[in-house]
């Protein structure tokens, strides 16, 4: 039975070493293989014998994944989970969806979206038919029900580190954290690249490693090909009129650059190294960086959705000296675009049609012409 964990905790054995600055000992009998991620960097896998395997997120949390008809083990720092899945409790709205693309909800059995707040329709769909229930805000979770529900783990983002009590208290129970970190891979790519944690956790490996390198294909013909020249804004308008954008070093950002274009504002004041997405702006300020913008794209998701260059217009006359606006070069986002997160490849070419001046009046996926 040593065997059988012999190569895991070898793992476990040579990252403690490599933060002590030391090398693990060589056993002849022990191999492990190093699951090949081409763009993520916050989660490794070590994979051993008998379909055992170690997952290290952030470098610092340890799981080790146990299949069935493996016997389970507890190591210290190391969280011991039984595989595949079932009853996950999903508090990371981003997770949804490529456990959708994998054909893996049925493992899922709560979630901390309200029904009405899902645009996935096979996530309403399951929520309709009580195989999904609402079971309370990620900060206050209805644990009588997770543990009714014999909740196998639950998946949360990094929002739950805003409230540590609640993943205490779930621990506490005996209820098992992972706590996904997605949105701190520094390429786009990285983020999509999670479906393969999701496939290990659900028994779904071959078609998350096949999904991605599909996607990814996709995404890498698109950034191969000669920059547009482009520059284009994302943002959207408050109700106080503030502009909230797109910091440079965020995905957003990084996805119209890969597409062929110039992200502006290019620079903005503040911690370049700082974890929020967003910032504020004044519409003077805006006004100075992107009124000559080739293209804006105006995001929906928070501030609902525009049907035509008046309801823009609406929000602030000065727009109408933008140039976007008199070249009738404004985008409009889908309501489901942050929800689908699977989507990054194809809102990578999508962005880069649009540059390109391609897209024409064609339907797009999650984007659409404001006229």
């Amino acid at each position: 039975m040593k065997k059988r964990f012999a190569a895991l905790l070898l793992a476990v054995l040579a990252l403690a070493c490599a933060q002590a600055g030391a090398e693990p000992a060589e056993e002849e009998s022990v191999r492990t293989e190093r699951m090949v991620l081409r763009y993520a960097d916050q989660f490794r896998v070590d994979c051993g014998e008998e379909g055992c395997a170690l997952v290290t997120i952030g470098g610092e949390d340890r799981f080790l994944l146990v299949p069935e008809g493996a016997e389970m083990r507890e190591e210290p720092g190391v969280t011991s989970l039984r595989i595949p899945i079932r009853n996950l409790y999903v508090a990371s709205s981003s997770a949804m969806d490529p456990l959708s693309c994998l054909d893996a909800l049925d493992a899922v059995r709560l979630t901390s979206t309200k029904k009405e707040d899902w645009t996935l329709p096979a996530v309403r769909e399951r929520m309709d038919a009580g195989d999904l229930l609402y079971a309370g805000k990620y900060a206050a979770p209805d644990y009588e029900l997770l543990l009714s529900e014999e909740t196998g783990l639950a998946l949360e983002n990094t929002m739950i580190f805003h409230s540590p009590e609640t993943k205490e208290q779930l621990e506490a129970l005996g209820i098992p954290v992972l706590v996904e970190r997605s949105s701190y891979e520094r390429h786009p790519l990285g983020r999509l690249e999670w479906i393969k944690l999701y496939g290990l956790l659900t028994g779904k490996t071959a078609e998350a490693e096949a999904f991605f390198d599909a996607q990814a294909a996709l995404a890498e013909r698109v950034c191969a090909q000669e920059s547009t020249g482009k520059t284009a804004s994302f943002f959207y308008i408050s109700a106080n009129g503030s502009i909230m954008v797109r910091r440079p070093e965020d995905y957003i950002a990084e996805m119209i650059d890969l597409a062929g274009g110039v992200y502006v504002p290019s620079h903005l004041p503040g911690d370049e190294t700082a974890a929020r997405s967003t910032m504020n702006m004044q519409a003077e300020s805006f006004y100075l960086a992107a009124k000559d913008a080739d293209v804006l794209f105006y995001n929906a998701t928070i501030g609902g959705g525009l049907d035509s260059l008046d309801s823009l217009l609406a929000k602030g006359e000065w727009l109408a000296d933008f140039r976007a606006v008199q070249n009738g070069n404004v985008w409009c986002t889908e309501a489901d675009m942050f929800q689908q997160s699977s989507g990054i490849a194809v809102m990578i070419d999508e962005f880069h049609r649009i540059l390109s001046g391609t897209a024409g009046d064609e339907s797009l996926q999650y984007f659409h012409r404001l006229r």
